[in-house]
């Protein structure tokens, strides 16, 4: 079951934005395994000797991994200007 938003989606409100973000990871995370599985499953089939499949999994998987970093560990959730928490919470 997909995700319920009890109010109106406003990127000014904090806790859209992180539950945004995540889900964007969750995609990220989802494309990153449907296509580098696919590709080691071809490889692995056709007995092939490609050396830039270490090259494209290494480094999306970086890219994966400072992704991850940047959601749960750098980025800033606090609500901002303009933003009226009370009206937000009264909806839904």
């Amino acid at each position: 079951m997909p995700p319920r938003w009890s109010r109106k989606p406003d990127r000014r409100d904090a806790e859209y934005r992180r539950l945004d973000d995540r889900m964007n990871f969750a995609v990220h995370v989802a494309v990153f395994a449907a296509c580098n599985s696919g590709l080691w499953f071809v490889r692995t089939i056709q007995y092939a000797n490609w050396t830039w499949t270490y090259w494209v999994t290494g480094i999306w998987g970086l890219i994966l991994v400072g992704h991850a970093v940047y959601i749960f560990a750098i980025a800033d959730y606090t609500p901002l200007p303009g933003q009226d928490n009370s009206a937000n919470s009264a909806q839904g």
